[in-house]
């Protein structure tokens, strides 16, 4: 499925789950006019606590995990919230991705180097 954005996201989620706004908002510790407007696309999206707690409250799958993340970066007009430690924290990874961009990677070679490390990891 498609979801044109953070927000949209979480409701559908949320409804397919049946849990009501309002149960939602106290299982989160928020107020249901802030989660409906977090809904709406009216706020920014949760920091990165408060997503890993939507997650296990919405039982989402690891690749809805994931698209959360990065629908919740684009709102903000940033990195997906679960990436910026892990980049930070590992020089290299800086370093992969500026030699990437400066060879101008695109997502056929990303997609190999990806592959390359799934393979590596099963090995």
């Amino acid at each position: 499925m498609n979801y044109p954005n953070f927000g949209a996201f979480i409701k559908i989620k949320r409804e397919e789950k049946k849990i009501t706004l309002r149960k939602m908002a106290e299982m989160l510790d928020v107020s249901a006019p802030f989660l409906s407007d977090v809904e709406k696309d009216r706020r920014n999206p949760f920091d990165l606590d408060k997503l890993t707690l939507v997650s296990q409250i919405l039982c989402l799958s690891p690749e809805d995990e994931e698209l959360m993340f990065n629908l919740a970066g684009d709102k903000r007009n940033s990195v997906a919230p679960d990436l910026p430690e892990y980049i930070m924290q590992r020089d290299y990874v800086s370093s992969a991705l500026r030699t990437a961009r400066d060879l101008n990677a695109g997502e056929k070679e990303w997609q190999e180097f990806v592959e390359q490390l799934r393979n590596k990891k099963g090995q």
